[in-house]
C-alpha cells in the first residue's frame, strides 16, 4: 500500500488516490498510470496523511466513504496544511448537500460514482493544466494584489491563502475588474469548457473568496453578485 504503481516522465504529475474500495481504486490507478502520471494509492485516511506527510502529490482523487474517517473532514485537514493541492471527490454520494460541504471543505471538484472516464480524465487535465499556467506576472486592482508565478495574493500588505480555483477565479474578476463577468465565462475559464456538474460550485468559491477578503481587511462586497448574470470585481 503507497507504493508507486506508474511513473512516466511524458506527465510529471504525482496524483494520491485515496479509495477503500479495491475496484474502484484499482481502475482509477489504472486510468492514471495510462496517461502517465505518477500513481500511489491510499486505502484508508491514515495511509493519505501518511503518504502526503511522505510527498505532496500536485492532485488527490478522494472519495468521502473511508473505513477510518469521514472524508469530508480529510479533505479538511489536507487543505489546511496543502492549499496548492488540487483535491478532487470522486463518490458515490449525489446529494447536493455534500457536494456543497466537500467545495466549501476544501475540493476543488466533485465527480459522482459512476463516472465516465472521457469526462474524469479530461477534467483531471484541465485542473493539472491550469495548476501550472501563471498567467500574467502580476494582477492588481483595489487593494487586491495577485503574484501568478509565485500563486500568492495580499489584501494591502496581508497575504491571504488561497486554494487553486480560489486564485484561478479572483484572478479571472481582477483581471476584468471594473466589468460584469458572466457566470458561464468563469465556470469554462476556471473550471472546464466540458464541465457537466453543478455551477453551485462557482457560487460556494466565490463565497469563500469573499470571506477570506473581508478577514484580510476588505470590503465584504468587493465581489458583487450581479442576479442573472455573474460577478464583478468593484474598484474603489
Amino acid at each position: 500500500m503507497g507504493d508507486v504503481l506508474a511513473n512516466s516522465p511524458a506527465v510529471p504529475s504525482k496524483v494520491l488516490v485515496v479509495e477503500d474500495d479495491p475496484g474502484v481504486g484499482s481502475g482509477l490507478a489504472g486510468i492514471l498510470a495510462a496517461d502517465g502520471h505518477e500513481v500511489r494509492w491510499a486505502h484508508t485516511a491514515a495511509d493519505a496523511h501518511r503518504l502526503i506527510a511522505d510527498r505532496v502529490p500536485d492532485l488527490i482523487l478522494l472519495d468521502l466513504g473511508l473505513p477510518d474517517a469521514d472524508g469530508l473532514e480529510l479533505c479538511g485537514k489536507i487543505r489546511e496544511q496543502n492549499a496548492d493541492v488540487v483535491v478532487v471527490v470522486v463518490t458515490a454520494r449525489t446529494d447536493e448537500t455534500d457536494a456543497v460541504r466537500a467545495l466549501d471543505g476544501g475540493a476543488d471538484d466533485f465527480v459522482t460514482k459512476p463516472f465516465r472516464q472521457v469526462e474524469l480524465r479530461a477534467r483531471l487535465r484541465a485542473h493539472l493544466r491550469r495548476r501550472g499556467e501563471a498567467g500574467p506576472p502580476e494582477l492588481h486592482a483595489g487593494p487586491v494584489r495577485l503574484d501568478q508565478g509565485a500563486r500568492r495574493a495580499w489584501v494591502g500588505e496581508r497575504e491571504i491563502t488561497l486554494r487553486p480555483k480560489e486564485h484561478e477565479l479572483l484572478a479571472v474578476l481582477v483581471a476584468s475588474a471594473g466589468e460584469a463577468v458572466r457566470r458561464e465565462h468563469l465556470m469554462d475559464v476556471v473550471w472546464d469548457q466540458h464541465w457537466c456538474g453543478s455551477t453551485k460550485t462557482l457560487d460556494v468559491h466565490v463565497a469563500s473568496v469573499r470571506r477570506k477578503l473581508a478577514d484580510a481587511g476588505d470590503r465584504w462586497d468587493r465581489i458583487a453578485t450581479l442576479r442573472g448574470y455573474g460577478y464583478r470585481f468593484e474598484l474603489d
